[in-house]
């Protein structure tokens, strides 16, 4: 997967024991899943608290019933081969079925335990994933969440490969495995110190914000993608200041005045209410718009506690997509 990767396992409290852990099918395909994860046979024996000989032996098993290698040995790890992809592919599908299972089993008792795991853009986990993990801790106590942070462009291969189990991103293009569960629509503006010469305006065009310093994304960042039709068409007088992936070194820059950076309201929330940011739409194309979207696993039944954090991140969307609307 491209981009930072940094990952932050948010745990909600804890009261009881988690949810119970069925194990419904053979342990192979438990082994397999674990030694794809970690491209190593030794640590996903680590990890499984097995002997290195008991995972190698079901993967050995697993080749011989399927006629096929399903790992190849290179420096840097054990790789996938193509019969290797094909299979992944029906464990992911396999073993969030179990899961689903067994939070469904775990509701019936009114336990409501689980894990979830989000991918999340960067510029999301300022305020908008945080009021709703806060609303979610009371009702559902004894789930864990995990949170990663990445680039918007991958974020569907952490979904499809089972990595995570909702991703929140901007601006992404239609994709046969994912499934759309609900997608806002949230104005592309410029940032900026409030003593800047533009920051008087109303709008602004990128024109106009290209004769000063400015911060531009790099291409692991949908704002990047967004943009670029307008820097190709704007001879752009000096080189952009910076380019980066993190939207909030971005953001501490603009707050300081070293140039003008481009992102939506969301995840300014904060300085835009102390006033120590501005956020001036862009007036090209009558407005540009990036969208906000919910994504899982296409036909993927999902969890109930991945199913209560959909819904609840959904519900956000839409409110702030109101409340914007309203400005």
């Amino acid at each position: 997967m491209a981009s930072s990767g940094d990952t932050t396992t948010c745990r909600l409290p804890l009261t009881s024991a988690m949810s119970r852990k069925l194990r419904v099918h053979s342990s192979a395909i438990h082994y397999f899943d674990m030694v794809r994860r970690c491209r190593s046979i030794r640590e996903a024996a680590r990890r499984l608290n097995v002997a290195s000989s008991a995972v190698n032996r079901q993967i050995l098993k697993l080749e011989d019933e399927l006629g096929a290698p399903l790992f190849e040995r290179l420096p840097g790890g054990l790789q996938l081969t193509s019969a290797g992809e094909v299979f992944a592919r029906h464990v992911t599908v396999v073993l969030q079925d179990v899961e689903r299972v067994s939070s469904e089993l775990d509701a019936m008792a009114g336990i409501r335990t689980g894990h979830v795991e989000i991918a999340t853009v960067e510029g999301l986990t300022s305020d908008l994933l945080p009021c709703v993990l806060d609303a979610l801790y009371a009702r559902y106590p004894r789930v864990t969440v995990g949170v990663m942070t990445l680039g918007s462009q991958a974020v569907p291969e952490a979904i499809t490969s089972g990595a995570v189990d909702i991703g929140l991103a901007f601006g992404l293009q239609r994709h046969p495995d994912l499934q759309q569960m609900r997608v806002g629509h949230f104005h592309v503006g410029a940032i900026m110190a409030p003593d800047h010469p533009l920051a008087s305006r109303t709008e602004v065009s990128f024109a106009t914000c290209a004769e000063h310093r400015l911060i531009l994304a790099k291409p692991d960042l949908s704002i990047h993608h967004l943009l670029s039709t307008l820097i190709r068409k704007t001879a752009l007088p000096h080189k952009p200041a910076l380019e980066t992936s993190s939207l909030e070194l971005a953001r501490q820059l603009a707050r300081r005045g070293a140039g003008i950076a481009f992102q939506t309201r969301i995840g300014i929330e904060a300085d835009l209410a102390a006033k120590t940011l501005i956020h001036l739409p862009l007036s090209d194309n009558g407005g540009l718009q990036s969208d906000l979207g919910v994504y899982v696993r296409n036909n993927r039944h999902l969890p109930v506690a991945v199913d209560a954090f959909v819904r609840a991140l959904s519900e956000e969307i839409t409110h702030r997509e109101g409340l914007l609307k309203q400005k």
